[in-house]
């Protein structure tokens, strides 16, 4: 009888959870999960179909997941092909395999995004219903007062809604650091323009709890296996309402 299916250790290990020694320990404590059943030492696993998750928080097993994080410019755009013939983000990562952006930046915003093959986590961490941070420093026209600091804490009327609770601190007079979990439309900008403080520069500076102040502009790396967990914890359930 053929075995299918290969052993869960190997998958975790694969996976940036340690040795296969360390593997068996986290299956041995019961930490580790498959499809909602505590899994046992010696089980098998079929990464394309099953589901795997360590102390609760799912885990990417499917072979070829790549990670990248990217430090996009001001100028490129958030899209594989652009008709008007701008720089893409696409083609700032390796050709192969074939990435998509978490999440979109407008042409005209720089930071931090995340570029993967992993469907899956690319959905917990755009939709809002997992309340994943995102921080911005905006640059805005004008100096805002403490009465627009409050208006964009507590949230704005935008055309599409009032916007949800964010944490907002005024850094330098005309510097904002700003983070939302929500994922609207040019979101940020639109928050400060409806308190008549436009942003002259907005830069993206953490998704969840990934930051990286040192990767260039332009420039990407691959993302670690640590940060890839913390990604997942932070992903991992809805957000209460």
């Amino acid at each position: 009888m053929t075995v299918e299916g290969e052993r869960l250790q190997k998958v975790l290990a694969r996976a940036g959870f340690g040795s296969r020694r360390a593997c068996d320990e986290l299956i041995d404590a019961g930490r580790v999960t498959v499809d909602g059943t505590v899994a046992e030492l010696g089980r098998r696993v079929d990464p394309s179909r099953d589901h795997v998750a360590v102390d609760g928080v799912p885990v990417s097993i499917r072979e070829g997941l790549v990670h990248y994080l990217l430090n996009k410019p001001a100028g490129v755009v958030t899209t594989a092909s652009d008709p008007q013939g701008r720089p893409t983000v696409v083609e700032l990562v390796p050709e192969a395999p074939r990435v998509f952006s978490v999440g979109r930046l407008d042409a005209d915003t720089e930071g931090l995004l995340i570029m993967t093959n992993d469907g899956d986590l690319a959905h917990r961490l755009t939709h809002p219903s997992f309340g994943v941070e995102k921080e911005y420093v905006a640059e805005v026209q004008g100096a805002p007062s403490r009465a627009s600091v409050r208006r964009l804490r507590d949230g704005v009327e935008l055309d599409d809604g009032v916007t949800a609770v964010a944490r907002v601190a005024l850094v330098e007079p005309n510097v904002l650091r700003i983070v939302i979990h929500e994922g609207r439309n040019r979101q940020v900008r639109r928050m400060c323009d409806a308190v008549g403080h436009p942003v002259v520069r907005l830069v993206r500076t953490r998704i969840g709890p990934v930051s990286d102040r040192r990767l260039p502009p332009g420039q990407w790396r691959p993302i670690t296996p640590a940060e890839l967990r913390e990604l997942e914890k932070a992903a991992a359930a809805p957000t209460p309402r």
